[in-house]
């Protein structure tokens, strides 16, 4: 790297700072009107700071101490751009994760922020090894590493929406006997969830010790039930939960109605692993159709 190659990076690294530190300093930050009016309306004293962080993941409470500001007005302009708060809101209430979507925007602008960086220093490693520096090329890989990191968020919650309702869907024929076998014995069905939620474990018991300990908490089974519905996306969970509803509120036969579920599920979960099975058999022919050829020529040489 040539001497006004660094000395160029190093007076755009100095301007950014100076420019970030005087858009965020306390003179120049405005003040919002809910911090006017925090100490005139607070009449219980703040909570512990253990308390407050225990529930937000590391990097996002360390990043919001050190970036707060910048953090906020990031989240709200990729708010803005990307839109698509009521889908991001039902997949993080089918992942039955407590963030909420501006904590999920703050991620994202964290993610945005790395990939920057990383694409930064991608930039700097290639133009260490060829002793020269394209400002637009650089300029398209450090934009490229940002929306990289932004979609590349927005892409792992649906990869984990999508494990979760995978694991859901392994879970729920077990817990369907489960529930199937303490109804039969002469259990009622929130004594059956309530045995089957104490003994098994998984994401199905998890969500149903949920639904149970909100019902006990004052709101009505049947409502507590079909939020678990609402939540999902699986349309074997939801009539397992529509089942369970009508059971509760119609006092009508349970224990068949769970067995015949139980069993779709697992005649579904063969018609995939068939599908599967079937997609990967015509992966491996095109594979060898296309080695074939180079595998012939080296056996006649």
């Amino acid at each position: 790297m040539t001497p006004g190659v660094l000395g160029m990076l190093l007076g755009l690294t100095t301007s950014l700072g100076l420019v970030l530190v005087l858009r965020y300093a306390p003179p120049s930050r405005p003040v919002r009107l809910v911090d006017r009016l925090a100490p005139y309306v607070q009449d219980t004293p703040p909570p512990s700071r253990l308390l407050g962080t225990a529930t937000e993941p590391g990097m996002l409470s360390a990043a919001r101490r050190v970036f707060g500001p910048a953090l906020t007005d990031g989240a709200r302009f990729v708010d803005r751009l990307l839109g698509g708060r009521v889908a991001v809101r039902r997949r993080l209430a089918a992942l039955g994760a407590d963030t909420t979507v501006e904590d999920f925007r703050v991620e994202q602008v964290v993610w945005g922020g790395l990939g920057l960086l990383g694409g930064g220093v991608a930039t700097l490693l290639v133009a260490g090894a060829t002793g020269s520096l394209n400002l637009l090329s650089a300029a398209l890989v450090c934009v490229g590493g940002l929306v990289s990191g932004v979609l590349g968020r927005d892409w792992w919650l649906s990869q984990q929406v999508q494990r979760r309702e995978t694991l859901l869907l392994a879970e729920f024929p077990v817990v369907a006997e489960l529930l199937a076998l303490a109804v039969t014995a002469g259990e009622s069905p929130t004594a059956a969830i309530a045995r089957v939620t104490r003994l098994s474990g998984g994401e199905l018991a998890r969500e149903l010790g949920g639904a149970l300990g909100r019902a006990r908490a004052g709101v009505p089974l049947v409502t507590a039930l079909q939020q678990v519905a609402d939540r999902t996306s699986v349309d074997a969970l939801a009539r397992f939960v529509d089942g369970l509803v009508v059971a509760i509120e119609r006092g009508t036969p349970l224990a068949e109605v769970l067995r015949a579920q139980a069993a779709d599920v697992r005649e579904a979960g063969k018609r995939r692993l068939l599908e599967a099975g079937g997609a990967k058999e015509i992966q491996m022919m095109v594979a060898r159709v296309m080695v074939s050829p180079s595998y012939r020529r080296r056996e006649q040489r």
